[in-house]
């Protein structure tokens, strides 16, 4: 379990995506958009929030995070290693053939991944399991589900809302990933999910919105969520598409984009330190 301070989780958010930059190379499509965007998240949650040991994946009582917004899965693998669940050298074998990084997360593959996801729409459900699970075995870990914004247009998203919510998993934090765009272009022109906050609202969740680059608020919302009781908690994080990467931010084409040497080369500047 680590507990980094502020200026080092902003430091650790860059480091993560000058990893995913490095992972995915000039010339090969990757998912840049999505996992970009939750640097900071995943960056607080490895780093600070969540209890978990590297050197035991498999520990019992260990937090658990979900990725439902499978396509992410870089932004997860980068953190992953930096904590040492495998050597960082392995990022660099991201989606080839035989390596223990896919495209997606694979559970069985990948140390420190709990689900299979990529087929959209199904994190959250199997994330209200494994909550409903800890409460029947008496466990006071919690379960994080990290969802796109885009994906909550699959119905099975509310029906996890709302069983999570008809079964008080009080040990569920949902984080929304609301950067309003998806493969396609802005999700208000494709498929509006808005009003989000009055709809997790009135499936019984607790919500919290917050800028999901922000690390002070980010921890602020997991700590507020710690003492929200008889009901799951969303928290609708603000973020931007492709953040840190100039040519890519809120760009619908780099959501799973191939970079040119010369855009690498400016991604990889624009995130040294």
């Amino acid at each position: 379990m680590m507990n980094c301070s502020v200026e080092e989780l902003k430091k650790k958010a860059k480091s993560i995506r000058l990893n995913i930059v490095k992972m995915v190379g000039p010339g090969k499509a990757g998912h840049f958009g999505g996992s970009c965007s939750l640097a900071e998240i995943v960056s607080v949650l490895y780093f600070r929030k969540m209890r978990h040991y590297p050197e035991d994946p498999k520990w019992e009582d260990r937090d658990r995070l979900i990725l439902s917004k499978g396509h992410g899965a870089i932004v997860q693998y980068a953190a992953l290693a930096m904590c040492g669940y495998f050597p960082m050298d392995e990022l660099w074998n991201l989606k080839k053939l035989g390596s223990m990084l896919q495209g997606h997360p694979d559970m069985k593959k990948t140390p420190g991944i709990e689900a299979n996801t990529g087929s959209l729409g199904q994190g959250l459900s199997i994330s209200c399991g494994i909550a409903a699970g800890a409460k029947l075995d008496g466990k006071d870990y919690k379960v994080y589900c990290i969802v796109g914004d885009g994906e909550t247009a699959e119905g099975q998203i509310w029906e996890a809302a709302m069983a999570a919510s008809f079964y008080k998993l009080d040990n569920l934090v949902g984080i929304l990933d609301c950067n309003r765009i998806q493969a396609t272009g802005p999700i208000a022109e494709r498929f509006d999910i808005n009003p989000v906050k009055e709809k997790w609202l009135a499936f019984g969740w607790h919500v919290i919105e917050i800028d999901g680059h922000d690390v002070e608020q980010i921890i602020s919302a997991l700590d507020q969520a710690d003492k929200v009781t008889g009901k799951p908690t969303m928290i609708i994080a603000h973020t931007v598409k492709g953040k840190g990467i100039p040519f890519a931010e809120n760009t619908a084409a780099f959501h799973n984009g191939i970079m040119t040497r010369e855009q690498y080369e400016t991604a990889c500047l624009a995130l040294m330190d």
